[in-house]
């Protein structure tokens, strides 16, 4: 487990990647919302990774699956990604 709650933080880099591909050119956003978002997304991935874990010590696992992660998904109302999820998840596979 992470020594520190910064720990647990995604990577600077990879959350300015994402925000910079998410917005349209000439947009800027501050630090302060740079690290709210990321503290956001980090809640986020920690919160599905606990509910996808739950699904595996259901089925009496160690081990999370893709369908643990899109039940998770499923009970976290979060339904409208689940498409895109799995064209992603198959555009991987490929």
């Amino acid at each position: 487990m992470a020594e520190r709650p910064e720990d647990l933080n995604l990577p600077n880099a990879v959350i300015t990647r994402i925000i910079k591909e998410a917005l349209p050119d000439g947009v800027n956003v501050s630090k302060e919302a740079r690290s709210s978002i990321s503290r956001a997304a980090s809640v986020f991935v920690l919160y599905a990774t606990s509910c996808a874990n739950n699904f595996a010590m259901k089925g009496k696992r160690k081990t999370l699956n893709v369908t643990d992660v899109l039940s998770a998904m499923e009970e976290m109302e979060f339904q409208r990604f689940l498409d895109p999820l799995k064209e992603a998840l198959e555009g991987e596979r490929s």
